[in-house]
């Protein structure tokens, strides 16, 4: 249809390299706030900005790191995210005193991640492109697609229905074909030759190697090897589950945790050892509400402690897992694995370490006597 190529076009027109970073990460985050999905956030925006990424000449793990930043951030936050509700839910919390009680560590976190990304946008975006590469570009891309706004319609289609929580499948399907009705009426594309692009995947051959690989992408096919591997993800936290062996493992420890610190470290470390051994995000929130929640009851502690401390573990740690659901998603639709693009996901790793420091310090600990964040 030439969305993605209209986009990377008009992107080289008004995005300067120095400001991308900051931008982009802006952009996810308010995108995946408002959806309240993380991965319809990297699959729509974040697709759009690997490849404006790359044509401007900065790292895709880069690029992909502020891409899951920002994405994970929104859902996270989102009062309409999935995983927002189900830690609300597993801690037995209302969802606002929830999304309240995260701001402690979530806003200073993004605050020094907005920091971090403007600092390297200025001061080490070195391989950018000149003004020649950027005039090439878009000549192709003009030669490549008919590249007018109607283009960018499949994507608008997407959003706007994304943003109404219609359901996710009944949006893709949307977009995809207002899609196939752009390539086949303005990018004058054979109605056979869309579906089988669909099925296999779309190839560039504009004989420029960079724009020939932003616009490469695989179909249908490209994702089987992602849906194998959650199956078995799947597979292995029900058999982890009937087992009780996470419940065995963790309940030594909890024995020995009398400190809110301690057991705000014991709750978030649980939950990157469940998506670990489990492969999925939503079992180790789901796990972890059942296992921590009399421990903090104990200890006097407020439950939106309990499900800010399970996002914080489960929800941000599971896209830096090669092997979880959500990391074989990113891998699938972004080409880069978890453990190229996780060292510039700051957001991700950051938030939970300095949710643990600011526990030791006393900050953002709440007793049942203790009036709830407002």
């Amino acid at each position: 249809s030439g969305t993605i190529g209209a986009l990377i076009y008009y992107g080289l027109d008004i995005l300067h390299p120095n400001f991308f970073l900051p931008a982009g990460l802006v952009l996810c985050s308010l995108m995946s706030l408002a959806t309240g999905t993380a991965w319809g956030t990297i699959a729509t925006l974040g697709v759009v900005l690997m490849g404006l990424g790359q044509a401007l000449g900065m790292s895709p793990a880069l690029v992909a790191g502020m891409v899951v930043s920002g994405a994970s951030f929104g859902d996270k936050m989102s009062p309409v995210s999935d995983t927002t509700n189900l830690a609300a839910m597993s801690a037995d919390t209302d969802l606002y005193s929830h999304i309240r009680s995260m701001m402690y560590s979530t806003v200073p976190t993004y605050l020094i991640c907005l920091l971090i990304f403007t600092i390297i946008g200025f001061y080490f975006t070195t391989e950018t492109i000149s003004d020649q590469e950027t005039f090439q570009l878009r000549e192709l891309l003009g030669v490549e697609f008919l590249i007018n706004p109607l283009t960018l319609l499949p994507l608008f289609v997407l959003l706007a229905l994304s943003i109404n929580r219609t359901p996710a499948e009944a949006s893709m399907l949307a977009s995809v074909a207002a899609a196939v009705i752009l390539a086949v009426l303005i990018q004058e594309r054979s109605l056979v030759d869309v579906l089988n692009s669909l099925h296999t995947g779309y190839v560039s051959n504009t004989g420029n190697e960079q724009l020939d690989s932003l616009l490469t992408r695989g179909g249908i096919t490209s994702m089987m090897w992602t849906m194998s591997l959650a199956l078995i993800a799947l597979s292995l936290g029900g058999i982890l589950d009937h087992s009780g062996f996470v419940q065995v493992l963790l309940k030594g420890i909890l024995e020995r945790i009398h400190r809110a610190a301690s057991l705000m470290t014991a709750t978030i470390s649980a939950g990157i050892v469940g998506n670990m051994s489990m492969g999925e995000g939503y079992l180790s929130i789901i796990f972890g509400g059942q296992i921590f929640k009399e421990s903090y009851k104990e200890n006097g502690l407020e439950n939106h402690m309990l499900s800010r401390c399970l996002e914080e573990g489960a929800t941000l740690s599971t896209s830096l897992i090669p092997w979880t659901t959500s990391g074989a998603f990113i891998t699938g639709v972004l080409s880069i694995s978890p453990l190229e693009f996780a060292p510039w996901t700051f957001f991700n790793y950051l938030n939970p370490l300095l949710s643990i420091g600011l526990a030791y310090l006393g900050f953002g600990i709440f007793q049942k006597t203790q009036t709830p964040p407002a």
